[in-house]
């Protein structure tokens, strides 16, 4: 969009919020960048240039607005629509990859060389992954600063800063402040409310809908891995470097997060999975736009516009839940479920008593006995085949996955139907034009609706609603009395 100068100019102009993480202004005659919706006065459109992304504009010597906080825009919707080779990295890049393996270990992760992977970058972002993983450290040890007590040492490293004098050269470089004088400058919030616990806001565009958001995650939380606790989701996270604990609260223009770390290098990380098991970024306008151009699903649209798809935090673990899921209500999958995790998950250390454990990885998981699971034999043998692929590296779930090569190769596996690889692809790999025309609550809504309700008659209507197909089900889904459309009280 940041070619698109005269609609830049517009949206800066208007000081339209919907825009904010996809592009950046940056100001000639003042030398700093802004997000559209900056509340200061808009500068002459001669005044103004376009960047794809924060680290762009640092390269080009812009330093970031002290009032709207460019770096603390939504992240742009484009990564979550798109499965090529630019969206796949944003995503890795995202969840810290780079600042772990390095570029060599991200074009080992999407099969590409380094070459090739650092000029696509640059031609849609204009920057390589080196400045995108520098812009994202800036990003985190400002909230460090801002939200932690932390000596500035430990700040460095946990955003993941090779040295002190890198982390003080790159804030001041990005923010034109020091590092103490950021945390001076800071707004002083309410306490996190235990030690240790680091406290945030994660933006998101409006409108959002957190009833079948947040009633999802509730209604089918397994016990000791996930809970509903005084209007906050928690559960635990296993994180490259230890474990976490966050809680996730719906507010008005923001979700309130508590997250307790085991070790501070995990935040980058944290925040990442807590946005995508959220939908975060979403564009909820486009959705909402094409889907309210059917008649059939305009007056559900109008009625709570800004639904999000449930995701998750471990696409493994949802793979393995999915396949708990088949055939058995919501309680008998969190009953299977629960009695993995306490033969097999890690325990944690929950200061509020309710979280428990991890979820078993898949390599605690392929040891277990089938004869163990209280299952028919033949979804035991679709569990510990996926368990054994999964384990073994056959199987990749993540981030980077490409999602029709996935699909395919979760359908390859015994037991696995069409509505068990297209769950996974919803809600583990974040596909937003998954759709399940055999799930038994999509075909009672569409026929209620006067919808075709036979799957192929079914997905040709929703041809219509590509490529956001995902959405369509939330709202289908959202027609029924069930638990997961209610937020909790």
């Amino acid at each position: 969009m940041h070619t698109d100068t005269e609609r830049c100019v517009r949206a800066v102009q208007s000081k339209d919020a919907r825009f904010d993480g996809w592009f950046y202004t940056a100001v000639l005659t003042t030398g700093i960048y802004c997000r559209p919706s900056c509340p200061a006065v808009p500068p002459k459109p001669r005044h103004m240039v376009f960047h794809p992304s924060a680290a762009a504009c640092q390269q080009a010597g812009f330093r970031a607005c002290k009032r709207c906080r460019p770096d603390a825009s939504p992240g742009s919707p484009e990564w979550n629509v798109r499965a090529d080779l630019v969206a796949r990295a944003m995503r890795l890049i995202a969840d810290g990859v780079v600042d772990r393996e390095g570029v060599t270990g991200l074009a080992a992760r999407l099969g590409y060389s380094t070459r090739q992977i650092e000029r696509q970058l640059l031609a849609e972002l204009g920057a390589g992954p080196l400045a995108l993983a520098r812009a994202q450290r800036a990003r985190t040890a400002r909230l460090l600063v801002e939200t932690t007590d932390l000596p500035m040492a430990d700040v460095a490293f946990a955003a993941g800063f090779s040295s002190v004098r890198a982390f003080n050269d790159t804030v001041r470089e990005v923010f034109a402040l020091s590092p103490s004088e950021l945390r001076t400058r800071a707004p002083k919030h309410a306490a996190a409310g235990a030690p240790g616990v680091i406290a945030l806001r994660l933006p998101f565009r409006a409108p959002l809908h957190p009833d079948n958001l947040f009633g999802h995650l509730a209604a089918t939380a397994v016990p000791g891995v996930e809970e509903w606790r005084e209007g906050s989701y928690r559960r635990t996270l296993r994180l490259p470097y230890g474990q976490g604990i966050v809680a996730l609260s719906p507010r008005p223009d923001h979700i309130a997060c508590r997250l307790a770390l085991s070790d501070h290098r995990d935040l980058t990380v944290a925040i990442s999975r807590c946005r995508r098991l959220l939908d975060l970024d979403a564009d909820p306008v486009a959705v909402d736009e094409r889907l309210r151009a059917d008649p059939a699903l305009a007056p559900l649209v109008d009625k709570a516009p800004g639904r999000r798809v449930p995701r998750t935090a471990d696409e493994a673990e949802f793979a393995v839940r999915a396949v708990l899921g088949q055939q058995v209500s919501t309680a008998a999958a969190r009953t299977h479920a629960a009695r993995l995790v306490i033969a097999h998950g890690t325990p944690v250390d929950d200061p509020e008593g309710g979280l428990t454990h991890l979820f078993p990885a898949p390599e605690e998981l392929a040891a277990l006995d089938p004869d163990a699971l209280a299952m028919p034999r033949t979804r035991r043998t679709t569990l510990t085949m996926l368990v054994r692929r999964l384990a073994d590296g056959d199987l990749r779930l993540g981030a980077d996955s490409d999602w029709p090569k996935t699909r395919a190769a979760l359908l390859a596996l015994p037991g696995f139907g069409p509505w068990t690889a297209d769950v996974i692809a919803m809600r583990a790999l974040g596909d937003p034009d998954a759709f399940l025309p055999t799930d038994l609550g999509v075909r009672r809504a569409a026929r209620a609706l006067g919808l075709p309700s036979t799957p192929a008659a079914l997905t040709t209507r929703a041809a219509a609603w590509r490529p956001w197909r995902a959405y369509a089900v939330q709202y289908l889904w959202a027609t029924d009395s069930h638990p997961i459309n209610v937020l909790p009280t």
